[in-house]
């Protein structure tokens, strides 16, 4: 019997194992995950983008997570040899209405101890002369990093820890029952003290396994990015993000320069067909079943129509696509639009249609379980890790 069994093997499942293997050095501890590697998902697929809190409610747990992970992800790489790059983010306002919203930005980044500046158009050309507006917020503490590698780390550390990991793991059963946690996976059974789960796209699934009705549901939904030619890997020094619209659920395109040194360009957000589905051909109609017999997954589309739909539009047209990001780059054009693997983002959506937006867990009396972890997750994965190893030990205490 294993004292802990981990499921994920992303960043915040390998964060947790990590943060566990030190906090409990004799104790027999396993991750699963069901892909042949770490980060195959959302911790692989994403912009590399070290947060620093901009938009979070003070107070709320996605800007404590973030302001602690922007710190913890800086010193890890820095102990690890991982390459960071602090670079800085730039909002960018593009009209009156985005300048008065980014008042909001600059209250709230105030709020959140950020250190922050206000620039003028000029000041704007002077940092960055590809990017227009007529005004920004420019956030030095934003960075970017290989989020794969920093997972890889993790993986490294906690196998030298003695920790044990198992790839091609996929869970299909798991049974509570007094002093013990059984999990159930394709070809083999696995008896635990304590379960803690990391699930992402698939953390829904795990919540019914253990016989609860989680209250929400997993939508996913496709972050479809493109990547500039070569020639254009200098057209910006920071990360360049809009101004968000309120009406709109997530941040819009941004542009990236990458730690490989190239940039990309987005992501939209379109709900996908799949759970994991990374291409437009992706379809599960046993997915589409769960999502549209759900009341909330109707609720949530029926008070997003606008912005669904505007969504939709861009993901089949490239012009459109470029037309958002000329907003505020003018100088980009269609033949700078080249393919780029897309991401899928785990939004977990309530039985009344809100888009859950900040960390969720559902936990029981042996299982710790995360099933809601939106962006800023990556760089908030070792606070997270840390404050789910505070809850394990609170069940291990009770015994």
């Amino acid at each position: 019997m294993y004292d802990f069994i981990i499921i994920g093997g992303g960043i915040i499942g390998m964060s947790t194992a990590m943060q566990l293997s030190e906090a409990f050095p004799d104790r027999r501890i396993l991750l699963l995950e069901k892909e042949s590697g770490p980060a195959h998902h959302q911790s692989g697929r994403n912009s590399g983008v070290i947060h620093a809190g901009v938009y979070y409610p003070p107070g709320s747990l996605k800007a404590r997570f973030c302001r602690e992970g922007n710190r913890a992800t800086l010193k890890f790489c820095e102990e690890h040899g991982i390459e960071t790059r602090i670079c800085g983010k730039l909002l960018v306002a593009t009209n009156d209405l985005e300048l008065e919203r980014m008042q909001g930005l600059w209250e709230r980044t105030g709020a959140n101890g950020l250190e922050r500046e206000w620039l003028s158009p000029e000041g704007l050309r002077e940092r960055e002369p590809s990017i227009t507006g007529v005004g920004a917020l420019f956030v030095p503490s934003s960075g970017i990093v290989d989020y794969s590698r920093i997972t890889r780390a993790m993986a490294e550390t906690f196998e030298q820890r003695g920790g044990q990991l198992r790839f091609d793991q996929e869970v299909t059963g798991i049974r509570e029952r007094p002093g013990e946690v059984v999990v159930r996976t394709r070809s083999d059974e696995f008896s635990t003290r304590y379960l803690i789960s990391c699930a992402g796209l698939m953390a829904d699934r795990i919540v019914r396994m253990l016989g609860r009705d989680p209250g929400f549901i997993i939508c996913p939904f496709r972050g479809e990015y493109f990547r500039l030619p070569e020639a254009r890997n200098g057209i910006v020094d920071h990360l360049i993000y809009p101004i968000p619209d309120p009406a709109m659920p997530f941040l819009g395109l941004h542009l990236t320069p990458m730690i490989d040194g190239g940039v990309t360009l987005g992501p939209n957000a379109v709900l996908a067909l799949a759970r994991e589905g990374y291409r437009k051909s992706d379809v599960s109609l046993p997915e589409l079943a769960r999502l549209f017999t759900y009341p909330g997954v109707w609720r949530m589309l029926s008070s997003n129509v606008r912005p669904g739909l505007e969504e939709l539009r861009n993901s089949f047209s490239r012009r459109r696509y470029l037309a958002m990001v000329r907003r505020y780059c003018p100088e980009l054009t269609l033949d700078d639009l080249q393919p780029c693997p897309a991401g899928v983002r785990a939004q977990a959506v309530s039985r009344d249609g809100r888009l859950i937006d900040d960390f969720l867990f559902v936990n029981t009396r042996r299982t710790v379980n995360v099933c809601n972890a939106p962006s800023p997750a990556a760089t908030s994965a070792l606070p997270i890790g840390r404050y789910i190893v505070d809850k394990v030990k609170e069940q291990v205490e009770v015994g």
